[in-house]
């Protein structure tokens, strides 16, 4: 095949896959801490290189939060972390000790859900590099602001957060006792 006719790898093509960062992970020869995140969830996974494809090693979504008691959306900031605790506990359990954070195309913003999940993860026992100053805040994590932003008199508040006005119940309580239950 001549050089003309010649294509490039279709995801990178598409912009799916940046192959120079993947390349740079891999070289650490370390399982990756793969997070993903989309409006309504957070999923991560431990996964293995191997020749003839990428193994999984661990996974967790934060709809799983929903069969432990979650009431509210998974796929805020309070999710992403108790997503990352659920997530390093099913890695500590196959014995995953160290991984490396792929982010994947995500742009790295400071206090967002992805740093969110990453401080779940290491809080709950998985060891990896990383910036302390790129963690949301602890009343992020927590959903004391939600809760403080429920407790304003914003006529906004009825129409966006109306699941959680219906719910009645408190996010910083539900967020501990689910954080309690993952630990456990």
């Amino acid at each position: 095949m001549n050089k003309k006719n010649r294509k490039g790898y279709s995801r990178k093509l598409n912009g799916k896959t940046n192959y120079k960062k993947r390349l740079k992970l891999l070289i650490s020869r370390k399982p990756r801490l793969v997070i993903r995140k989309s409006l309504n969830n957070i999923n991560m996974q431990v996964i293995e290189y191997h020749a003839d494809g990428d193994k999984i090693l661990s996974s967790a979504n934060s709809l799983e939060l929903k069969k432990l008691g979650w009431d509210f959306n998974t796929g805020n900031v309070p999710a992403a972390y108790l997503t990352g605790l659920l997530l390093a506990k099913k890695a500590k359990d196959k014995k995953i000790p160290e991984v490396i954070v792929d982010i994947g195309l995500n742009t790295p913003t400071k206090g967002s859900r992805i740093f969110a999940a990453l401080k779940g993860a290491i809080d709950n026992g998985i060891n990896t590099p990383h910036s302390e100053n790129m963690f949301p805040n602890e009343k992020r994590i927590t959903g004391e602001l939600i809760k403080d932003y429920l407790g304003s008199k914003d006529k906004l508040k009825s129409h966006q957060f109306s699941k959680y006005l219906k719910n009645k119940s408190d996010i910083g309580k539900k967020f501990k006792e689910i954080k309690d239950k993952i630990t456990k």
